[in-house]
């Protein structure tokens, strides 16, 4: 009876001090949202930043969807990371109250552009251009959403996370024609073998985008025409789960191909330029600027001596036709320049 008693209190102690800890480790976890050099037992609360995501040999921008990035790059004059995702709703409300309505008698285009990965300024450079390029030269003024990850727009952008992404798509549903009107979704960002795109501001804890969740979070509202174009390695692996005949899917590489032109030495990703700033500069057809960047992509990947990416499209019939219908009531402007976004300017933790 004795050893009984006895290994009953030891079970209760067990299980008393399992309970405390775990409260100690939320209570940390807590912590860690605010103050990013929290530790627990000794080891810091988030992962510190692995090497570089793009090898010094191929620059490619792939990255395994298990990495976690340092939070290095978090201002110190910046809100905390806990008033950054207080402040979503607000920003968010901010954004999406720039949205003008349809022009009446016409197919309208509007556009959500998604910048993941906060930890290189090159795809924050891909979403303020596409930004100005949609609205100054392609006819999208006033409908046009800026999602980005990145320490210089913390204040002044929405972040790109899977809850933001589904807010902005609700707010332009709220504007358009669903049956007649485009929507146009473009991701920048890292993209892993397991075709899972990088969203990532390092330390907020956000929820990766995969293949096979963007059709469930585009399906929350009946679009019938959609152009969702992909630029990220591994990027291929979003088309079958997206393709039908209202959509067009363009991206950057094959499921199996890494992409380039990513880290701190890039001003824009090599397919982002050769899509956004060289060929739609060009031409108002995306199925003729996805020839154009995949050709001039091809020439620099055999200049430097890289395995080829191998860009991809899908086109449907009925997508194919309403984008038809979009460019002859379109007068495009004139070419849009490209110049790099002010990054931030204060010094990081």
């Amino acid at each position: 009876m004795k050893r009984i008693g006895l290994a009953l209190l030891l079970i209760i102690a067990f299980v008393a001090g399992a309970f405390a800890m775990g409260a100690w480790h939320v209570v940390q976890a807590r912590r860690a949202l605010t103050d990013p050099g929290t530790a627990i037992d000794g080891n810091r609360m988030f992962a510190p930043a692995p090497g570089s995501l793009a090898d010094a040999s191929s620059s490619a921008d792939d990255v395994s969807s298990s990495d976690q990035l340092s939070d290095a790059n978090w201002p110190e004059n910046a809100p905390t990371p806990e008033q950054v995702i207080y402040a979503q709703p607000d920003l968010l409300a901010r954004e999406t109250a720039r949205l003008k309505p349809r022009t009446p008698g016409k197919v309208n285009l509007y556009a959500i552009v998604f910048a993941g990965d906060g930890s290189e300024n090159v795809f924050r450079n891909e979403a303020e251009y596409f930004d100005k390029l949609f609205s100054k030269r392609l006819g999208a003024d006033g409908h046009v959403i800026v999602l980005e990850n990145n320490p210089a727009s913390l204040t002044t952008r929405p972040l790109a996370t899977w809850s933001n992404l589904e807010d902005a798509l609700d707010a332009v549903a709220a504007k358009m024609d669903l049956q007649q009107d485009i929507l146009l979704v473009y991701f920048t960002t890292h993209g892993s073998e397991d075709h899972t795109l990088l969203v990532d501001m390092d330390p907020l804890p956000l929820d990766q985008i995969g293949a096979s969740d963007l059709p469930g979070i585009l399906a929350e509202h009946s679009f019938k025409y959609k152009v969702v174009i992909v630029n990220a390695c591994y990027s291929g692996g979003f088309i079958p789960p997206l393709k039908n005949p209202d959509t067009l899917v363009i991206t950057a590489a094959r499921a199996d191909r890494s992409s380039f032109g990513c880290g701190e030495q890039s001003e824009l990703t090599w397919f982002g330029h050769a899509f956004l700033v060289d060929a739609l500069n060009k031409t108002d057809d995306f199925q003729q600027a996805f020839r154009l960047a995949k050709t001039q992509v091809a020439a620099w990947e055999k200049r430097d001596h890289y395995q080829p990416s191998d860009p991809q499209v899908a086109a449907g019939a009925g997508i194919a036709a309403q984008l038809a219908q979009w460019r002859r009531g379109l007068t495009p402007g004139a070419a849009v320049p490209f110049a790099p976004a002010p990054a931030a300017t204060s010094a990081a933790r």
